[in-house]
């Protein structure tokens, strides 16, 4: 039977029954050289999602979201809130990579990448694995009554839950506050940091209730990048597919009979043993077609070249396929909307790297004092008052700062700092000062100023403020 004939499954959600209960799924324990690669895969991205915040490139945390302080160190490198143009650059280049790939290669990211799968299929299911057994195993225990043996594999299965919860929500918070920080913290006395504890704590319980609980329902009911493969996959996408050609032939799947001809009988090479079913993470049946609930974790295609090879019947029942591949026979090609989005990606790719180049480590900032306009001093000399602020993005501390006016002729006075002061590592300087020109060299009442910025007689930066003055000019 092909996938189009019965899309009743498409109408509900295969985790929850008719009455609205949690239909819990029991995954069979996946194996293969597929599964083999997806270990590595994992592992590498764990240890580095583990190690990132501990990772020091010239002092820089290696990854830093300080939301509250308006830090953020991307590969080593310091943002500031004055570079957020760059952050939005680089969130539409995510999401344009997203749409490509997903366009593309459907949702391989959920099942190799994303943290929600490496976490639970790499960690919690195996430590559940290991304590519980395999599927049939865990359907006996949590059906059976809570006896000692229930009770000592639960009991210990929730608590090694929730101490990897606590280590994954420690992680976590080294990324918003700093690893740094987080040690202090750890080695200090939890009550001299109450408002840091009750974060630590509620996210320990929100990773718990996912992992302990909630499980694929994440990818299922929360996830909204599954949901975005609804408007982007079409029939030349690559996908986790079952080829329904091969498989169902012209009277559709039979179990498997040794010596029995299937061709003369017209049935095709799915045998119906259940196995890629089982094997699946999210409970969903991949001969169904293409699901909004496939992972595309590829445990499936695992099992079945498994099944096949020991029926002595060709790998490739279930694979990555496109339905253009399955249904005519056609190979995978960039389509002109792949190109399109290719071509937006390269574009908003250039600009960042051109924007990440022109960047300046040291960002000045100075505006006119709120409510004040100018002030006449002796000898015909025009003064106003002006705000400054730098911004150190580099890891060295920048000295023998000075101002200096660019064709103008006149002087800057600082106030409650001397002149070449100097501007800490990764730290904000601010202050006042004062701008005095003749009035014979204003031509208007209001000019342009350029400043310039200098360390010792290095020019590091340059700032425009608009200077005023009197109306008239005799």
């Amino acid at each position: 039977m092909e996938p189009s004939e019965h899309e009743s499954f498409r109408d509900t959600i295969g985790t929850v029954t008719e009455d609205g209960k949690r239909a819990w799924v029991y995954p069979k324990k996946p194996s293969g050289k597929l599964y083999k690669y997806r270990k590595f895969v994992s592992y590498g991205l764990l240890i580095f999602l583990l190690a990132a915040p501990f990772i020091k490139i010239n002092g820089n945390q290696f990854l830093l979201f300080n939301i509250l302080e308006r830090r953020f160190n991307v590969f080593g490198l310091p943002f500031w809130p004055q570079d957020f143009y760059l952050v939005v650059i680089s969130m539409l280049i995510g999401i344009v990579f997203i749409a490509l790939f997903t366009v593309s290669f459907g949702r391989v990211f959920c099942g190799w990448i994303c943290p929600q799968t490496i976490f639970m299929e790499m960690v919690f299911r195996r430590i559940e694995y290991w304590i519980e057994g395999d599927r049939n195993k865990q359907r006996k225990l949590d059906k059976q009554e809570w006896n000692a043996e229930k009770i000592r594999k639960k009991g210990f299965k929730w608590f090694i839950f929730l101490i990897i919860s606590f280590l994954i929500a420690n992680v976590f918070l080294a990324y918003l506050i700093g690893s740094d920080k987080l040690i202090k913290y750890i080695t200090g006395n939890p009550l001299d940091h109450v408002g840091t504890l009750f974060p630590l704590i509620i996210f320990t319980a929100v990773f718990y209730f996912v992992f302990a609980w909630f499980r694929e329902q994440v990818c299922i009911i929360a996830c909204p990048y599954g949901r975005l493969q609804s408007v982007l996959l079409d029939d030349k996408s690559i996908v986790v597919a079952y080829d329904h050609k091969r498989g169902e032939a012209e009277n559709g799947r039979k179990k498997f009979r040794k010596n029995e001809d299937r061709d003369a009988l017209g049935h095709g090479d799915c045998i119906d043993c259940l196995q890629c079913v089982n094997v699946c993470p999210t409970g969903i049946d991949i001969r169904n077609g293409t699901q909004l609930e496939c992972v595309n974790c590829t445990a499936c295609i695992d099992e079945c070249d498994h099944i096949m090879e020991s029926i002595n019947l060709p790998k490739g029942l279930i694979r990555f396929a496109s339905e253009d591949e399955i249904e005519r026979k056609k190979k995978f090609k960039i389509t002109p909307r792949m190109k399109g989005y290719i071509a937006v990606l390269s574009i908003l790719t250039g600009i960042f790297i051109g924007l990440l180049f022109l960047r300046n480590d040291v960002e000045a900032t100075i505006l006119r004092l709120p409510g004040q306009l100018y002030e006449t001093k002796e000898n015909n000399m025009i003064s106003n008052v002006f705000t400054y602020k730098l911004v150190n993005k580099t890891t060295k501390d920048i000295n023998n700062i000075s101002f200096k006016l660019r064709k103008f002729k006149g002087t800057i006075k600082m106030v409650s700092t001397t002149e070449n002061f100097k501007v800490p590592a990764q730290e904000l300087e601010q202050g006042t000062l004062f701008i005095e020109i003749n009035k014979s060299e204003l031509s208007d009442d209001r000019i342009k100023l350029i400043i310039e910025v200098y360390s010792k007689d290095e020019l590091i930066e340059t700032t425009a403020v608009n200077f005023l003055g009197p109306r008239s000019y005799n």
